[in-house]
């Protein structure tokens, strides 16, 4: 379950990350297998790569080195890690100045009523779920947090969108698909009860499939990762909506 490079060069890398992997550590003592584990055992450097306000003992951030921005544990696809300070901070720059461009594969239960459109919604983080509920009894501090989405492909029961979040807030995109309804299949955190995850497909179908960003050099690069086996292999046994 290692993760794959896609695209290399001297000051940052993109790797394709499988499910089941966390992006890094939930904290100093989590043991678990992580993208930030197989960076340090293969790049030692990337150590000292980080956000300076984090540096202990040498190390930029312990548990975040080169890592400018993360997929959740069950999202698989593409990662740009930084190699150096330099791409860090110029990684950062594009995120915090919404230049990176991010585009999902996400199938969702259910049918859209609109096949295109904006989600506008700020979200707040309620314990450890992020919410779209920021007010009533407990008021959250609200951040922006804006997905675009259009309708590919509907089946009998699910439909697949390509989602492209404008802003990076944690969980955003499945927090916003079940806000308008339509979670992301097999979602344990925000689906619900009564959403079934088909077993043949046992995992969140959620793919980060297309990165656009500039590098440090100035080059414009556009990757692509293509889903892996078990999601494609899913969307090739559903049958389609019928027209």
């Amino acid at each position: 379950m290692s993760p794959r490079i896609v695209y290399e060069d001297p000051e940052l890398l993109v790797i394709n990350k499988p499910a089941g992997l966390l992006t890094h550590p939930k904290h100093s003592s989590d043991q678990s297998p992580s993208v930030v584990g197989w960076l340090l055992e293969k790049y030692p450097s990337i150590a000292k790569v980080g956000d300076p306000e984090k540096l202990r003992n040498g190390a930029r951030d312990p548990l975040r080195p080169g890592i400018v921005h993360r997929l959740d544990k069950e999202t698989s696809g593409l990662l740009i890690i930084a190699k150096t300070q330099m791409a860090f901070d110029h990684l950062k720059k594009q995120f915090q100045e919404r230049k990176i461009k991010k585009t999902y594969l996400a199938l969702v239960y259910g049918k859209l009523k609109n096949k295109s459109g904006v989600i506008d919604a700020p979200l707040g983080k309620l314990g450890i779920r992020q919410s779209t509920k920021i007010h009533g009894k407990k008021e959250l501090a609200e951040k922006e947090a804006i997905t675009e989405y259009q309708v590919i492909t509907e089946y009998q029961d699910y439909s697949l969108l390509e989602v492209k979040p404008q802003t990076g807030r944690t969980n955003q995109i499945r927090v916003h698909l079940k806000a308008i309804g339509h979670p992301v299949v097999c979602d344990p955190v925000y689906a619900g009860r009564k959403a079934v995850c088909p077993p043949e497909l046992g995992r969140l179908f959620l793919h980060a499939q297309k990165l656009s960003f500039t590098t440090p050099t100035g080059q414009a690069l556009t990757l692509e990762a293509d889903p892996p086996p078990e999601l494609e292999n899913f969307l090739r046994g559903l049958p389609k909506a019928n027209i």
